[in-house]
């Protein structure tokens, strides 16, 4: 598990020097040139760095082990960094589409420069390298920081896809492109700081355990012959794992001891197996 988090934090470090890289680069360039897809850019690349730095603190907090005051572990602190993540992205958002809003009505004309090509290269480049690198720890350890940083890594290759279209339109003359790349990028950050808010919202509401997870439980409980039936299937988020209880019923002529050890045998197997199950919690009844 000390790997686990130790990776994590690696991407979310990887991800911080990436972006502030990206995002002065970005910002000289488009004050240079007055282009406000560029801006727009550099602003989205300015939330990518807080991001990666909120990464690292949410990691940092949920990798510490339950204690006397947190019975159940620290793992929902991924989810309140999440929220200011969100927060963020979403006044950057608005400040970006104001400033291509303006460009776009005042019909506002900027540079063109091979360096506007290169700093969208550029930021491809290396952009899809994170998003390598990140997709690869989602897929190794099925966590939900990981899987938005890849996201994140992706919709920036496209957002500066946008904004290179933007930069050969204005060979073309075709300025208004410029503004309405902008208000595409602006957007393009707004709905992807509503998706993180509403799905931090709904673990923090202890949003129920999703159907794909809880058939795996399901799965390893059928392969139980002395259960036979469930119910009172509850799950709480914990961060990004859950942890669950649930009423197991066996044969009323078991002993105590033997139909209490069939619920411990399926609570570690349980665990070990499924990785979103922080603990399983088995009530027994006699049928």
């Amino acid at each position: 598990m000390e790997t686990k988090f130790q990776n994590i934090k690696k991407a979310g470090l990887l991800g911080i020097l990436g972006n502030l890289f990206l995002a002065i680069i970005k910002m000289g360039i488009g004050l240079i040139s007055k282009s406000q897809a560029m801006l727009a850019d550099a602003f989205n690349s300015c939330s990518d760095v807080f991001s990666s730095f909120m990464t690292m603190i949410g990691n940092k907090i949920a990798s510490k082990p339950s204690d006397e005051d947190h019975h159940l572990g620290h793992g929902k602190a991924e989810y309140i960094y999440s929220m200011f993540i969100g927060l963020a992205m979403f006044f950057l958002s608005f400040s970006s589409l104001k400033s291509s809003f303006l460009s776009l009505l005042f019909h506002k004309k900027f540079t063109f420069s091979l360096g506007l090509v290169l700093v969208c290269f550029i930021t491809i480049f290396i952009k899809f390298l994170l998003f390598l690198y990140t997709s690869f720890l989602c897929k190794k350890y099925n966590n939900i920081l990981l899987r938005a940083n890849a996201k994140d890594h992706r919709n920036d290759c496209i957002i500066t896809l946008c904004t290179l279209l933007s930069c050969l339109c204005s060979l073309k003359n075709w300025y208004i492109f410029d503004g309405l790349v902008g208000i595409f990028i602006s957007l393009w950050i707004f709905y992807t700081a509503l998706q993180i808010f509403i799905e931090c919202y709904q673990v923090l509401m202890d949003k129920a355990m999703d159907e794909e997870t809880k058939e795996k439980v399901l799965d390893i409980i059928k392969t139980y012959p002395e259960i036979k039936k469930i119910n009172h299937f509850n799950a709480t988020p914990v961060g990004y794992r859950y942890q669950i209880s649930f009423t197991i019923f066996v044969d009323g002529h078991l002993s105590t001891f033997e139909s209490h050890a069939i619920a411990d045998r399926l609570e570690d197997e349980i665990e070990e197996k499924i990785e979103e199950v922080y603990l399983s919690v088995i009530h027994v009844n006699p049928l």
